[in-house]
């Protein structure tokens, strides 16, 4: 009789147990990272830019821009940003200053590596000013090539190079800049 007992205060204990261990089995599984970011994101670079100018002399100057842009996956993601580029020496006495307001898209190269390399187009606007130069403005044109890193989950260094033509009347404003800058996502 003392195992009988023993048996159903053993069914007893184990009862609770059993229906916790079942209850258990219909948890549904949480990813243990859902990510919270929308796609937007600000961006702002800084670099070298070297014209090549068709009506004097080349020269080089700094180049700083910024902009907002949407990731709209791991391989595709567009922007819109405002470069300027400033106090080329075209000639004695002219010095320009270049300015673009650009769309751009791009194809990232995701892969399973710290970096993401990409390449990238855009068209826009430009103008080009300076003291003693005849203010143009006009059509501007964009390729992009770079590699991202991302330093955290919603940061990531960007370092690339772009080309940039700004189609004025007068002599042809061919850019190349190297930049480096940051793209914080939200």
């Amino acid at each position: 009789m003392n195992i009988l007992k023993s048996i159903l205060l053993a069914g007893v204990v184990a009862l609770p147990l059993s229906v916790a261990a079942r209850a258990a089995d219909n948890i549904p599984v949480v990813p243990s990272e859902v990510s919270t970011m929308s796609g937007f994101y600000l961006r702002g670079d800084v670099g070298a830019s070297f014209l090549n100018w068709s009506g004097g002399n080349d020269d080089k100057a700094w180049v700083a821009g910024g902009g907002v842009g949407y990731q709209y996956n791991d391989f595709l993601r567009m922007d819109m940003t405002v470069d300027r580029s400033g106090q080329y020496s075209i000639a004695p006495g002219a010095k320009i200053d270049t300015t673009a307001l650009m769309g751009n898209v791009y194809f990232d190269w995701k892969n399973d590596s710290a970096f993401t390399p990409y390449v990238g187009a855009g068209v826009g606007y430009g103008w080009v000013q300076g003291p003693g130069f005849k203010d143009d403005h006009g059509l501007a044109l964009g390729l992009a090539a770079g590699v991202s890193v991302d330093v955290m989950s919603n940061l990531a260094l960007d370092v690339g190079y772009k080309f940039r033509d700004i189609g004025i009347s007068g002599p042809d404003t061919m850019e190349h800049q190297v930049t480096a800058g940051l793209r914080f996502k939200f």
